[in-house]
């Protein structure tokens, strides 16, 4: 079992306790700048909507990339008001970091690699002590230090083995400092250095590791790479945080994050979404409607399976063991319960029915 590192607690923030007993949390990064939010109160207004709506989705710490000052006050006034987690992801300037202490942030990542010197990560402990703030340390596989670089190049130590010694010479600064509340992460694109430098880590640490495939990709490309490598990992008892990595929406990583935990047991509960992935009988448009509901379906507080069948055939049928599902053939509707016709409709009233049927449950 790892360590368990706390993250958040300050003001109106969620405190979050990672590895220990605690859940996998599922973490996703925003994807637009956030500098000029000081000056555009609507753009703030819009970014807390869409973090709470993240929340309801199933997201716990979103991490948000800070290149500037103009950036950390912008981060500093989103976390002042809001109770997710937010983390400072910092490259380069340690001031940047120092700067995001001044406001809400939950956590501060940075690379010691890039962040200039030991003693500007000093700095940077320092001020996360002051202010009971954990780091995240992020290794990636461009962030070697030249004497692994050239081993790696001489072929005496594989990719996997240098993120792994990498990670272990920037933590050793972080223990020389007396400060443990760090997670450690080994990100790499490559689906098998990933695992092996996870594993390697954590046959002889105990620290957090934060899991995810870097570059990932594209929607299917990315999730493929993350299920296999959170899998073959979490399934091994590695991993205490993830992040699905997608060239794709902020949602699709959290929805990713959440099935891949769901299906690997280490999350239960919340809506089970099961839909046909459609055929020639097609009676009803599933794409859709699953496309319209999906979201609003997850974020549901409620531990139900939801079924939408392409035909109203095998729509009850397939869908008999789902607590509410929906089905149709032209220009009419089924909805079923355990199997169970409970309403048959004209197709222009499917969302109306389903949303009262729902509220039912």
């Amino acid at each position: 079992m790892t360590k368990e590192v706390f993250i958040g607690g300050k003001g109106i923030t969620k405190r979050i306790g990672i590895g220990g007993n605690n859940p996998v949390t599922i973490q996703t990064m925003w994807k637009d700048s956030i500098v000029d939010v000081c000056e555009n109160t609507t753009k703030l207004e819009s970014i807390l909507k869409q973090i709470n709506d993240l929340s309801l989705l199933g997201c716990d710490i979103i991490r948000f990339a800070v290149p500037d000052v103009a950036s950390a006050k912008s981060l500093c006034q989103i976390a002042a008001r809001t109770s997710m987690p937010l983390v400072a992801d910092i490259h380069f300037d340690y001031r940047l970091a120092l700067e995001c202490l001044k406001g809400n942030v939950a956590a501060i990542r940075i690379n010691p690699g890039n962040i200039g010197s030991e003693k500007n990560t000093k700095i940077v402990i320092d001020a996360c002590k002051d202010n009971g703030v954990a780091i995240r340390i992020g290794i990636n596989s461009g962030s070697y230090p030249k004497e692994l670089q050239e081993k790696v190049a001489n072929g005496l130590m594989t990719r996997a083995e240098a993120l792994c010694e990498t990670a272990v010479l920037e933590a050793a600064i972080f223990e020389k400092y007396n400060f443990d509340q760090y997670v450690v992460s080994m990100k790499s694109s490559d689906v098998k250095e990933t695992i092996e430098s996870n594993r390697f880590y954590a046959q002889k640490f105990n620290n957090p590791l934060h899991l995810g495939v870097t570059e990932a990709g594209p929607l299917i490309g990315g999730v493929v790479k993350s299920t296999l490598a959170f899998s073959t990992l979490l399934n091994e008892g590695i991993g205490d945080t993830i992040r699905v990595s997608l060239s794709d929406s902020p949602e699709n990583e959290i929805i990713a994050g959440r099935n891949i935990l769901k299906e690997c047991g280490k999350r239960s509960g919340g809506v089970t979404l099961i839909s046909c992935p459609r055929c020639g009988r097609l009676g009803f448009d599933v794409h859709s409607f699953v496309s319209r509901w999906q979201n609003t379906l997850l974020a549901m507080n409620k531990e139900i399976s939801v079924a939408v069948m392409g035909c109203i055939v095998n729509g009850p049928g397939e869908g008999k063991h789902a607590d509410i599902g929906i089905a149709g053939a032209n220009d009419k509707v089924i909805i079923f319960k355990k199997g169970k016709i409970v309403r048959t409709i004209p197709s222009k009233d499917a969302d109306n029915a389903f949303r009262e049927e729902l509220e039912t449950l």
